[in-house]
């Protein structure tokens, strides 16, 4: 993967050296002055040679300089953080049982669930030969079983801004030890709303603290966040500002809003990919999508934010083993996501914020792999396709799709907001039949009484009435009676 790195500090930007890109690519975690309890754990994991945002953050980050990152999804930014956080607090690591020698020194701001178990779990895997503590706390669990661990310390502490904040107002967890604050996937968290969260947060650590900001995209409201509480800080870009991965291939399918579920089951036969993720916009047509696709015998499943965390972890274990095939989600419960080697990713509906087409197309072509991103447009979405191509300063290779009108009157897809409907052809709907109906019988226009001759009515016999029930006799009812003022 070629990657376009540029350091800047204090506002000055240094121009991009070919020289010191292919430094980069030299260097080994052994020359970044790593202990050795952490160089054991990489080389066990498989882990040589650093990417680029690594071997660039990690020597900053231990000379203790606040620091902003861009860096897309899959270039290794967690390890830039956590292998420095390590290396940093070894000196404080202990066996002791006490909670007081083991206190919260790093603090993680994930914006989703399933992005702090990742970032979590990387830790423990890089910390496995250290005497260091992790530990990570997300809503959607019973807060209870969060709490006694946080009791008995940990000096790593992984969390989502609101199940921390409620931490707090259980004061289950101390801050005044904390060192370090890391904010990953900051523009994430702008979008979500957190940044109320955040600043009560912030307000609550110490002020002489080191500040680490990873973003994949730099908004003004980013630039702005990172005013507000970084200290001078040095920014890497190991791509353009931005920017879409190259080894991604891209590519547009225009095509009618009621087609599209047509095209993505042929577009999922036809392709050899053993993993696909499917974005949808709404958590509704999430489910929907899958469970049609389901009956079309499609291996498919949904995570959206109405599952359960463990119906969430379950369908995404399921997706990494292989037994789902197809993962459909939307832009928040697909954040954070680390599929291994994630060969396509579909945009189902494309999204309306520009910034979240790089993260979703993100999720594949991880670490220099290749991968392919597919996006369905309709004629209502073009515009949201010309503003993610100003932001991403490429034109998208696009096709218009065909698709057989039988197939699309037999399989429509799912409407978001309405009710699922029948798919069945008309002639299976008895009532819908197009044979010829037989003839209802004419009614006369008039009723024949009435062409009868006038008898009198001297001559008309009485007609009996029926029979009437008795009449149960009246209850009476006192009533006052009030005279008004003349």
């Amino acid at each position: 993967m070629a990657y376009n790195v540029g350091v800047r500090a204090g506002g000055g930007l240094i121009p991009d050296h070919y020289e010191e890109i292919r430094k980069l690519n030299t260097i080994s975690f052994a020359d970044l002055k790593l202990a050795p309890e952490i160089l054991k754990a990489l080389a066990e994991s498989g882990y040589t040679t650093p990417t680029p945002i690594q071997a660039q953050a990690i020597p900053l980050v231990l000379e203790g300089c606040d620091l902003m990152a861009g860096a897309q999804t899959g270039t290794g930014k967690t390890a830039a953080f956590v292998l420095p956080m390590l290396q940093k607090f070894l000196p404080h690591a202990s066996s002791s049982a006490s909670p007081a020698r083991h206190p919260v020194r790093a603090l993680i701001l994930v914006p989703t669930r399933e992005l702090a178990i990742q970032v979590e779990e990387s830790v423990k895997t890089y910390a496995k030969h250290c005497k260091l503590r992790s530990l990570v706390v997300f809503g959607g669990v019973d807060i209870k079983t969060q709490t006694p661990h946080l009791k008995t310390g940990v000096e790593i502490l992984v969390a989502t801004p609101g199940r921390l904040l409620d931490h707090i107002e259980m004061k289950s967890v101390q801050f005044n030890q904390v060192q370090m604050l890391v904010l990953d996937e900051a523009d994430r968290m702008l979008d979500m709303g957190f940044m109320p969260d955040l600043k009560r947060i912030l307000a609550l650590l110490p002020k002489q603290r080191q500040n680490l900001m990873f973003s994949a995209t730099f908004s003004n409201e980013i630039k702005k966040l990172s005013a507000e509480f970084l200290t001078k800080p040095k920014l890497i870009e190991v791509a353009r500002s931005n920017a879409t991965a190259e080894n991604v291939t891209q590519k547009v399918y225009l095509v009618e809003q009621a087609d599209k579920h047509v095209l993505l089951a042929q577009l999922l036969r036809g392709s050899d990919a053993s993993q696909v993720l499917v974005f949808t916009k709404t958590k509704l047509t999430a489910g929907r999508l899958a469970k049609q696709l389901q009956k079309e015998g499609v291996a498919a499943d949904a995570i959206h934010g109405d599952k359960t965390q463990l119906e969430r972890i379950k369908a995404l274990d399921a997706f990494k083993q292989g037994t789902v095939t197809v993962l459909i989600g939307t832009d928040v419960a697909a954040r954070g996501l680390d599929i291994d080697q994630l060969p396509m990713v579909i945009n189902y509906e494309i999204p309306r914020a520009p910034e979240d087409y790089i993260h979703r197309i993100g999720r594949t072509g991880r670490a220099g792999a290749s991968g392919k991103a597919i996006s369905l447009v309709s004629p209502e979405e073009e515009k949201y396709l010309k503003e993610i191509e100003k932001l991403i300063k490429c034109e998208i290779e696009k096709e218009t799709a065909v698709v057989p009108r039988h197939a699309a009157k037999s399989e429509r897809a799912p409407r978001g907001e309405h009710p699922e409907r029948s798919h069945a052809p008309r002639s299976e709907h008895p009532e819908r039949s197009r044979g010829p109906r037989p003839a209802a019988p004419k009614k006369s226009s008039h009723d024949p009484w009435f062409d009868k001759p006038y008898e009198p009515s001297g001559s008309a016999t009485p007609v009996k009435q029926p029979d009437q029930p008795e009449s149960k006799p009246k209850k009476e009812v006192a009533a006052i009676f009030v005279r008004r003022p003349s």
